[in-house]
């Protein structure tokens, strides 16, 4: 049963905005007993394990763990508020997901709001069904983490081009080929530049001079001499994968 007096743990490594909430929370949840604050996901985790908070308001981008991490491990535990400076757009994620959220920067109508809902749910258990939300949050940091868009030219033009969009890069001695379904560009990037960019949930290295987005591989063909080779969707390429990248497809 919740305590008369509800308790919460504050988690938030940037201390002016953590000052700011639990300044906040005084103010529009008199009744709400900060029990602890933690700087980092690990030390989060311990206190939530160590001080039991019926509330836990937990930043996304934390270093240690992040709030995506120690919510995936506290799962059905503790009531997650998740504090996020995710544009309104993403709060879609948190909607579907029946999670309860805070928007930075704070403004207290708007918080006001978000802790009535709080409030409501504590008298209810934990919620245990984070996982469909949890994923999409993880993808949607790591996305803001990672190249979107390519700026490459054609020839006279210089085009824009959404990452994902992208089938494969393939390096020669002076330029890279960005190539889609709908042709090829150039940049002046070298794959180890890219690399460091680009999503490595998306994009795997298959060769010294290629990058291939394994969206696009639609098949793997091995020949009797060992060699392998990707066909792709709506490109009519082999590229060939070299011996020390094979193990990426053996599931293919």
């Amino acid at each position: 049963m919740t305590q008369a007096r509800p308790t919460a743990l504050v988690a938030e490594d940037e201390h002016v905005l953590r000052d700011e909430l639990v300044s906040h929370l005084a103010q529009l949840w008199p009744e709400l007993e900060i029990a602890g604050i933690a700087a980092d996901g690990i030390e989060a985790l311990a206190l939530v394990e160590k001080l039991r908070p019926d509330v836990l308001f937990l930043d996304i981008q934390m270093p240690g763990l992040t709030g995506i991490e120690v919510a995936r491990h506290l799962s059905g535990k503790v009531h997650v508020v998740f504090v996020t400076a995710f544009d309104e757009h993403a709060v879609a994620a948190f909607e579907q997901g029946a999670v309860d959220y805070l928007l930075k920067p704070y403004d207290l109508d708007r918080l006001s709001l978000a802790l009535a809902r709080v409030r409501e749910r504590l008298a209810g258990p934990p919620n245990d069904a984070l996982a469909e939300v949890l994923n999409e949050l993880e993808r949607m940091a790591r996305s803001e983490r990672y190249l979107q868009w390519i700026r490459a030219s054609a020839g006279s033009e210089i085009r824009l081009i959404l990452a994902e969009d992208i089938v494969f890069f393939q390096a020669d001695t002076k330029y890279t080929t960005v190539a889609t379904i709908d042709g090829e560009a150039i940049v002046r990037m070298s794959l180890k530049q890219l690399m460091g960019q680009l999503d490595p949930a998306l994009f795997l290295p298959i060769h010294r001079s290629t990058i291939v987005n394994v969206r696009f591989v639609q098949g793997v063909r091995r020949a009797l001499d060992g060699s392998m080779v990707l066909s792709l969707k709506g490109r009519t390429e082999l590229l060939s994968v070299s011996e020390s990248n094979r193990h990426l497809f053996k599931m293919m």
